[in-house]
């Protein structure tokens, strides 16, 4: 019985051009800077929100950092969006909305139900 050996050759690594590594380094800090631009911040104090109402551009994604200053855990949730999050006492978590079409939303924390806020989407500016 004869055996076929195979030659398993290993591909030399590609070096990576520095015009590459400079397109991808603008690449990404464009991307920051966009996720920046559109951070909405809403606070949690004696278990209401502060807003209660926020607004936000229709077709992106928008980070809503979520800080909670009471002692008690919290809870931002939505049915309209879906979204379900728990806000330890003292803490912030980023809770990221969209892209969503015009209308109103809301939300709640399930802790403490009648603490409501709403989330008014806004069609783009043209």
């Amino acid at each position: 019985m004869k055996i076929a050996l195979t030659n398993n050759a290993v591909a030399a690594p590609r070096r990576i051009a520095p015009t590459a590594i400079l397109a991808a380094s603008v690449v990404v800090g464009l991307v920051h800077a966009a996720s920046a631009a559109s951070d909405v911040q809403l606070a949690i104090k004696n278990q209401a929100f502060q807003p209660n109402t926020l607004t936000i551009p229709a077709g992106q994604t928008v980070r809503i950092m979520v800080t909670n200053e009471d002692v008690l855990p919290a809870e931002f949730e939505s049915s309209d969006f879906n979204r379900e999050k728990v806000i330890p006492g003292g803490t912030q978590i980023p809770v990221y909305v969209g892209p969503l079409s015009p209308g109103t939303y809301s939300f709640f924390n399930d802790f403490h139900p009648q603490s409501t806020g709403k989330l008014i989407v806004k069609p783009a500016k043209r």
